[in-house]
């Protein structure tokens, strides 16, 4: 009988770290104007080490978001979770109410 669950918690929570660290590292090259590609390498190869490599010593390039926005992007009113615009709501009863009156009725 062979048993193959035996990495453990310890091991899931590395793999976690791995994950995290490539997927960070990724995202702060690309803010710096390298690509997500050089922080993904960087992040998967060398992982938390990686990310910090990208974070500390690679430089960013003139007219980056890192440069432009600073290091954490600000938040816009109206953004969604990603930075991007939100969608408006479809469907019966949620269109806009601009041609109600504002006592409720609309005859």
């Amino acid at each position: 009988m062979t048993v193959f669950a035996l990495i453990g918690a310890k091991g899931l929570y590395l793999l976690f770290l791995w994950l995290l660290s490539a997927a960070g590292a990724a995202w702060i090259a690309d803010r710096k104007g390298y690509g997500e590609r050089v922080g993904l390498t960087f992040g998967l190869l060398l992982s938390a080490i990686g990310f910090v490599i990208v974070l500390l010593l690679l430089p960013s390039r003139p007219g980056s978001a890192w440069r432009e926005e600073g290091w954490l992007p600000k938040r816009r009113p109206g953004a969604g979770l990603l930075g991007g615009p939100t969608m408006e709501a479809r469907g019966p009863g949620l269109g806009t109410h601009q041609d109600q009156e504002p006592g409720g009725s609309s005859e």
